[in-house]
């Protein structure tokens, strides 16, 4: 079972992301702030979940969350300032939408840099250790799924439906074939570079 929170006197938020390895689409995080000793038998990493989990989830931890947050940092902001800061700003832009203001945070990860003033914790494998973090993963996840299945619909030769942008084999190959779409992160595709970039929308390449 996960640990409810990491100390009992001041508000906590646990912050993670989803996304930093694909070759598209943005990167996602979450921030959220729990009842105090809220849990849920299926709450885990989101990354250990089912995805039909993940979404039942996700209407729990909205619906029963003191506050929550997701924002989004995409590819053209992540090429220029690479991916660990688009993470660092995607959890931080999350923290600053909160409707309550957190006086600590809880990081998945062992590293984060902010300009916002809360003390915070970096916690490996936090995500399986803290229900808050493990509901920002959820959040994270599941909002970033969403809009590849919404690009995945411009640009259907990927087939991000399913590979949500990772670099699976069927999804270099595509890349290969078609070369790189706007939605592309430019900076982890330097092998790519003499590809061709799209010059016309998906629909009308058959």
């Amino acid at each position: 079972m996960l640990k409810t929170c990491s100390q009992h006197e001041l508000v906590e938020a646990g912050c993670d992301e989803a996304g930093r390895g694909p070759l598209a689409g943005p990167v996602a995080a979450a921030a959220v702030i729990l009842p105090p000793e809220w849990n849920h038998p299926l709450l885990n990493d989101s990354k250990q979940m089912s995805e039909k989990n993940r979404y039942l989830l996700r209407d729990v931890i909205e619906r029963e969350a003191v506050a929550w947050a997701v924002e989004m940092v995409f590819p053209e902001e992540i090429d220029r300032i690479n991916i660990l800061n688009a993470s660092f700003a995607a959890m931080s832009r999350a923290v600053e939408r909160l409707s309550v203001k957190p006086q600590l945070l809880l990081i998945d990860g062992n590293r984060f840099r902010t300009t916002l003033d809360i003390p915070y914790r970096c916690i490996v494998k936090g995500d399986a250790t803290y229900a808050s973090i493990a509901a920002a993963s959820v959040l994270a996840k599941t909002y970033r799924d969403d809009y590849m299945m919404r690009i995945a619909e411009e640009y259907p030769v990927y087939n991000w439906q399913k590979n949500k942008g990772y670099p699976t084999r069927e999804h270099r190959e595509a890349v290969m074939r078609y070369g790189l779409s706007p939605y592309h992160r430019m900076s982890f595709n330097h092998e790519f570079e003499q590809l061709r970039l799209f010059e016309r929308p998906a629909e009308n390449q058959k």
